[in-house]
């Protein structure tokens, strides 16, 4: 894991805590969902490239999918 994995991995589990409140909060399934995926997936991605896509369509997708 290099600096640019771990500076990605801690920007999107922000957005994973983020979503997790809001939809805890909110009883949001799609956010809560989203968040614990944000929060999680860095453990398992070692690609740089896949992060940045991984995270950036968990991140867009409570905005496109309201449930």
């Amino acid at each position: 894991m290099n600096s640019t994995q771990l500076l990605w991995g801690i920007l999107f589990g922000s957005i994973g805590l983020g979503y997790f409140v809001y939809g805890k909060k909110q009883r949001a399934v799609v956010p809560l969902a989203c968040g614990i995926g944000l929060m999680g997936f860095s453990y398992f991605v070692d690609s740089t490239g896949w992060m940045v896509a991984i995270g950036g369509v968990l991140s867009v997708l409570p905005y496109f999918l309201r449930l």
